[in-house]
């Protein structure tokens, strides 16, 4: 998955503004205790990410 194509996925999910508070502030187990910008800064792929994403946040199918 493209990086532009997870942050569209973000921001259909959470709304525009809201994608990159949540992105930013909430904490993620299964990224090993970090936020979903920490763990792209650290590498992680953007599919692994979005899944984890989904793990934690109801999100809709069509977005999957």
């Amino acid at each position: 998955m493209r990086l532009s194509e997870f942050w569209n996925r973000m921001k259909l999910h959470f709304g525009d503004p809201y994608a990159e508070s949540w992105a930013r502030d909430y904490v993620i187990a299964d990224l090993g205790g970090r936020t979903v910008n920490q763990a792209l800064a650290d590498g992680i792929a953007a599919k692994e990410v979005w899944r984890a994403v989904c793990g934690v946040s109801d999100v809709s199918a069509r977005l999957r």
